[in-house]
């Protein structure tokens, strides 16, 4: 009777271990899938900025437009963690004004770069979108599964704090979603 209550007792306790274990490499993974979830958002944020820099600097543009938008641009790539998500919603409220300016894409299909600037625009635009939900989405599940009572008991994220979502106003301009 006392060797099956302890080998019951043994089986529990390894199969506990094995259950711990796997909860703790899922969210070792979850914070792995976050990180590149958030190093792709930065590069595609940054991409972003890059396109709208190369079209203020074109010449395709009016000069103050150039300069409105190159400052928004400048602004979104050089602010601290902070300011970034208000700084990225700026340009991209700057971006939506300028592209649905009036003779937007004629002023570019004159240029000989034009139509590949404004390729490269939507790509980039596209990106941004598309990164943030997935960074959005890694963060959600992360959090949850931090929230989760083992997770917590156990301390199995460590002392990581919860991952923050990224919100910025990120919606395309009309003009480049119908392209």
């Amino acid at each position: 009777m006392s060797t099956t209550v302890i080998l019951v007792a043994a089986v529990v306790v390894v199969l506990f271990a094995v259950y711990v274990s796997w909860r703790a490499g899922r969210l070792d993974r979850l914070h792995i899938r976050l990180e590149t979830a958030q190093a792709a958002l930065d590069a595609a944020l940054l991409r972003r900025a890059a396109v709208c820099l190369e079209l203020a600097g074109s010449r395709i543009l009016d000069p103050a437009t150039s300069l409105v938008l190159a400052a928004a641009a400048h602004e979104a790539r050089t602010a601290g963690p902070d300011e970034r998500e208000h700084a990225e919603s700026d340009l991209s409220r700057t971006l939506r004004a300028v592209v649905e300016q009036e003779r937007f894409r004629e002023k570019l299909a004159e240029h000989p770069a034009g139509t590949a600037l404004l390729e490269e625009l939507d790509t980039a635009v596209a990106k941004v979108v598309y990164s943030r939900r997935f960074y959005n989405n890694a963060a959600g599940v992360t959090r949850t599964a931090q929230r989760r009572w083992l997770a917590r008991t156990l301390r199995l994220a460590g002392h990581t704090d919860p991952p923050r979502f990224f919100d910025i106003d990120d919606e395309p301009p009309e003009a480049l979603a119908t392209a």
